[in-house]
């Protein structure tokens, strides 16, 4: 069980998103969202992270939790949490404009807090990557504190 502390808030975290390279023959392509707590104190990341891909005010596709809510990670000043994410990717040798939704970026929140904020995706070199994401959900596995 988490202790006390307050939630944690998406102005108090640091984002990073991580496109992972695509396996070969694969329609699915994995990312791995990093989550650190940047305040001073700890605070409790509670559930899944709020995600989203879209193309200004139109298409979309949403991150959606696999599984039951997970429980809350008591987050330590400068602790950090991971999430898995899988997404439908653009099939081998078609071109990635067939996708629902293809962005560099993604709007991201802290579990029950309204305050969103954009990220930009890289790849594992750290390099702006394009998010090609051929269906409307983006699949999260449960957030899970890293090893220190």
């Amino acid at each position: 069980m988490a202790a006390l502390h307050a939630n944690c808030t998406t102005k108090g975290l640091r984002w990073k998103l991580t496109v992972l390279k695509k396996r070969a023959h694969s329609t699915h392509r994995d990312a791995r969202l990093t989550i650190v707590n940047k305040m001073s104190r700890p605070c409790v990341f509670g559930g899944y992270p709020f995600f989203e891909v879209h193309v200004g005010k139109g298409p979309l596709a949403d991150g959606k939790g696999r599984g039951s809510v997970p429980p809350p990670i008591d987050l330590r000043a400068g602790g950090t949490v991971t999430t898995g994410l899988r997404y439908k990717d653009s099939e081998p040798g078609n071109p990635s404009g067939e996708c629902l939704v293809s962005n560099v970026e993604a709007t991201v929140a802290a579990p029950h807090d309204p305050a969103q904020r954009s990220i930009t995706a890289r790849d594992e070199s750290g390099r702006r990557s394009l998010l090609n994401v051929c269906d409307t959900t983006v699949w999260m596995s449960p957030p899970r504190e890293a090893a220190e």
